[in-house]
């Protein structure tokens, strides 16, 4: 069997050449004893793009063993942490080099349009690769006096050891660089499994590891189903640390099998309230990504008395939202990533209509090809709709309304997510558009204070939605997930703290 696969783009009149084996010791291999494929399909036409290798429970053994053996000989703490990030910052170079491709491959597999690939996610996986990079020759401990005559103490901080990596389909590029990059910067080795609906970014990456010149089986890859790799590596005994991102059922099942297996360190993350945005933010918050972004503005709550005048202003900007083919550079949206999540939520705006909430714009299925979902904005909602209450993962987003602060608070907080909230305070802005800047001001930045602290979530935006920083933790409270990805957090994540206690003074006097 071939171990590449062409995949021709008419539309751009080219042809992009992926590798559709698995990556491990730095190669492109077949499977141990699976003979099982993946089709990756293009969410805009319903066609295969191709086919890659499903790795097997073995093919995890084998990938686990190559890792093991990396962190062991020519990776962990066999190497300085300045050649660690010379490698992270060569492999954003590369990927920076390759990014129309990258993008564009993104796009055919995952929906998304070409630009925002290119220019958001692949922009910001460069500058979260460098931005570790930095961070690999600066992992310290600490030195704790203890008796200065005779002993003193000092921590390290190690890297965990081999770390499983299970990323979803939303952001292909963007969780891969956001999972490997802490890790490589203080050590560890690497089994990446990727969504089995979005693998072949991932193995084209995977070249791109090898031609960095990082040493073979630090970075491995191994597509698989989820039952089957996932599974695997939560429960293998020599995987030191899973990392996964995607449903809150599937992060139980991981950290389960995590602690019944050696008790490996699991994170995962898997939310939202928004309450009283600007138009504009509400419609980045619900049309962005198509909806499926683990922040996605799904619920808004709007004071009463701009409540008609907002919802006008949201129709207009939600309108002028393009969905589209990806490979259009005039496309602000795609399809959604496959024919499950586009019945998943399909089966949401029914049932909005069933429960009584009234949709003011979409609720209607396109004719012809591809997974298509218009933006969808249902009013007259209720706390206990299924709509209200669930992650849809769509462009589907509910509007509520409030009198008070207390109101807002307590209805944003009616949720068992909690990855990401937003507020607006329109009295500053429409203050200084008049040109009056004095103590009335105060009560704004006051109550932006007062409504931040007591919204329960893991990230809360204040007069923007959605914006997320390299330098900055990202993570959720409640069931939005375990640990912090970004900024120096994540470090931690991938650590572990050895304490070092050293005696060079005191003679033990035997016996007591």
């Amino acid at each position: 069997m071939s171990l590449s696969a062409v995949v021709n783009v008419p539309r751009l009149n080219k042809a992009i050449t992926v590798p559709t084996g698995l990556f491990i010791n730095n190669e492109f291999v077949p499977s141990v004893d699976s003979k099982e494929l993946i089709h990756a399909i293009n969410p805009a036409t319903e066609e295969v793009l191709c086919s890659v290798v499903a790795g097997s429970e073995k093919d995890i053994d084998v990938a686990v063993a190559a890792a093991r053996k990396a962190f062991q000989t020519t990776w962990g703490k066999n190497i300085t942490g300045f050649e660690r990030s010379k490698l992270i910052n060569k492999l954003a170079d590369l990927i920076e080099r390759d990014a129309q491709e990258l993008a564009e491959l993104e796009t055919l597999n995952n929906g998304k349009p070409t630009r925002i690939a290119r220019d958001f996610d692949i922009g910001d996986s460069v500058q979260c690769l460098r931005y570790y990079a930095g961070w690999a020759d600066k992992i310290m401990g600490q030195t704790i006096e203890v008796d200065n005559k005779s002993k003193l103490a000092f921590t390290r901080h190690d890297p965990v050891g081999v770390c499983g990596q299970i990323i979803p389909w939303n952001y292909p590029i963007n969780m891969w660089s956001w999972k490997i990059a802490p890790a490589l910067a203080v050590g560890c080795t690497i089994v990446m499994k990727p969504s089995e609906l979005t693998p072949l970014t991932a193995l084209k990456l995977s070249e791109l590891v090898k031609e960095a010149g990082f040493p073979p089986g630090v970075i491995n890859t191994v597509p698989s189903l989820g039952q089957v790799g996932g599974a695997a590596l939560s429960a293998h005994m020599d995987v030191d640390k899973v990392a996964f991102t995607g449903s809150t059922v599937t992060g139980r099942k991981i950290m389960e099998a995590a602690a019944k297996s050696n008790l490996k360190k699991a994170r995962s993350e898997n939310a939202l309230a928004l309450c009283n945005p600007t138009a504009s933010w509400a419609a980045l918050g619900i049309c962005y990504n198509s909806g499926q972004d683990c922040t996605a503005g799904s619920r808004v709550y709007v004071q009463e008395s701009v409540y008609d005048k907002f919802l006008e202003l949201l129709v207009a900007k939600v309108k002028a939202q393009i969905i589209g083919d990806g490979l259009d550079d005039q496309t602000g949206g795609g399809p959604v990533v496959s024919k499950t999540q586009y019945d998943r939520v399909w089966g949401y705006i029914e049932s909005g209509k069933q429960e009584g909430a009234v949709p003011i714009l979409g609720g209607v299925k396109r004719e012809g090809k591809g997974y298509y979902v218009d933006p969808t904005i249902f009013t007259n909602i209720q706390p206990d709709m299924k709509i209200v209450k669930e992650e849809i993962f769509g462009p589907v987003l509910s509007v509520g309304v409030f009198k008070t602060e207390e109101e807002a608070i307590s209805l944003a907080n009616n949720t068992s997510y909690g990855l990401g909230a937003g507020l607006h305070s329109s009295g500053i802005s429409h203050l200084r558009s008049l040109g009056i800047m004095n103590d009335v001001i105060s009560g704004d930045a006051n109550q932006c204070m007062r409504v931040s602290s007591a919204l329960e979530a893991g990230t809360v935006w204040v007069n923007q939605y959605n914006i997320l920083n390299n330098n900055v933790p990202f993570g959720g409270k409640k069931q939005s997930g375990i640990g912090r990805e970004l900024g120096s957090y994540a470090l931690e994540e991938y650590t572990s703290i050895k304490a070092v206690h050293w005696n060079f003074g005191e003679k033990l006097d035997w016996p007591l």
